[in-house]
């Protein structure tokens, strides 16, 4: 009569690197399970540290005085039981797996991404996508309806009071300008702004062209995003603000 080989278990194998289900014969050795586990987890087999865990159970040392002799059915193996490998080396002796910064990575040339026809920026190309749209607006466009966005967000009107950023600035002011000012560098609205003290860099003019009226060194300009709307009462300067003045 002939003894039937015990049946497969299937088992949940966990590891620094890796997790998965494999299925163990209880018929292998400790060591030969140790030499099984070695490319999945990349722990080499002399230094593998196995514990076995079933269901909420402490966990069982899969150990052996003579580790290939040892069956792993002298273990109690269920079903979906976890053994988890251990690695005995020092941290600086193992392999990170997951740390790709070492890992050579190929970069195409942007001449020959695009003379291909199966990239996205050929299909881009094709849809007249993007830059590619005869009709899309310029940067420069792009920068000014951006702008007033920016100024309908933040609800400036002409006449409404604001504080400029940031908060450490704490000037305030009347908004007497919103538009556009050629004499200063860069694309985009202004925002014009009175101060309530003398605390500006003009009167409301930019290279001799007016924009607003206001009192010497009253007037500002600044861009949208400097400023918050709301009902901001003049500060009341005390005693010594007016000495520093």
């Amino acid at each position: 009569m002939s003894l039937l080989a015990a049946a497969d278990v299937p088992l949940i194998i966990n590891s620094s690197n890796s997790s998965s289900e494999r299925r163990i014969s209880p018929s292998w050795t400790i060591a030969h399970l140790k030499t099984r586990l070695e490319p999945i987890t990349g722990v080499p087999a002399g230094c593998q540290q196995l514990t076995l865990r079933v269901g909420s159970q402490d966990a069982l040392a899969i150990t052996a005085a003579d580790e290939e002799q040892t069956q792993l059915g002298a273990f109690p193996l269920q079903p979906y039981a976890e053994i988890t490998v251990g690695d005995t080396r020092p941290p600086s002796a193992r392999t990170d797996f997951s740390d790709l910064s070492s890992v050579p990575k190929y970069e195409m040339p942007s001449t020959e991404y695009e003379t291909r026809t199966d990239s996205v920026l050929a299909w881009k190309k094709a849809q007249k996508l993007g830059r590619f749209d005869p009709n899309a607006p310029s940067m420069e466009e792009q920068k000014v309806r951006a702008s007033e966005r920016e100024i309908e967000e933040r609800g400036l009107t002409l006449k409404s009071r604001v504080r400029l950023l940031p908060e450490s600035d704490a000037r305030r002011g009347t908004v007497s300008y919103i538009g556009q000012v050629p004499e200063i560098p860069g694309i985009g609205f202004w925002i014009g702004v009175t101060l309530d003290e003398p605390t500006g860099k003009n009167d409301g003019t930019v290279k001799g062209k007016r924009y607003f009226e206001c009192g010497n060194n009253c007037g500002v300009f600044v861009r949208p995003e400097r400023c918050e709307a709301g009902d901001f009462p003049p500060l009341d300067m005390g005693d010594e603000d007016l000495e520093e003045m």
